[in-house]
Formats: C-alpha cells, sequence, structure tokens
C-alpha cells in the first residue's frame, strides 16, 4: 500500500469517528433532554450521567484522532 493512501486512510477514519463522536453527543444531549422533561426531579442525576458519557465518548474521540495522527507521521 503506498505511503499516501495509508495517510488517507488514517484521515478518513479519524473523520469518520469524530463525526459519529459528534452523533452520539448529540444524541446524549436529545434523549437527557427529553428525560429531564419527562422526570423533571431526576434533572440533577440526568444531567450527572450525561456530562459523565459524554466525556468518556469525547475521550475516544481524542484517542481516535491521536491515533490517526500516529499512524500518519510514523
Amino acid at each position: 500500500m503506498d505511503v499516501s493512501m495509508a495517510h488517507a486512510i488514517s484521515a478518513f477514519a479519524a473523520a469518520v469517528v469524530v463525526l459519529g463522536s459528534a452523533a452520539g453527543i448529540g444524541l446524549i444531549g436529545y434523549k437527557a433532554m427529553d428525560a429531564i422533561a419527562r422526570q423533571p426531579e431526576a434533572a440533577n442525576d440526568i444531567r450527572s450521567t450525561m456530562i459523565v458519557i459524554a466525556a468518556l465518548i469525547e475521550g475516544l474521540a481524542f484517542f481516535a484522532v491521536v491515533v490517526a495522527i500516529l499512524a500518519i507521521y510514523a
């Protein structure tokens, strides 16, 4: 496989992961707001869980970008 092709595949993979994580975080926000609207008394628990899950997904996106950058420059 050509080196430039490997770079393109790495960049594409990073882009897919970042777009997937953005969609996942958007879905989490949507579902959390829906849950808070249904049960306002549980808003604090739902919000804290939403933040933890969003942070985990964001960490996965950062990890994928770092791996892609390492694959490009290695």
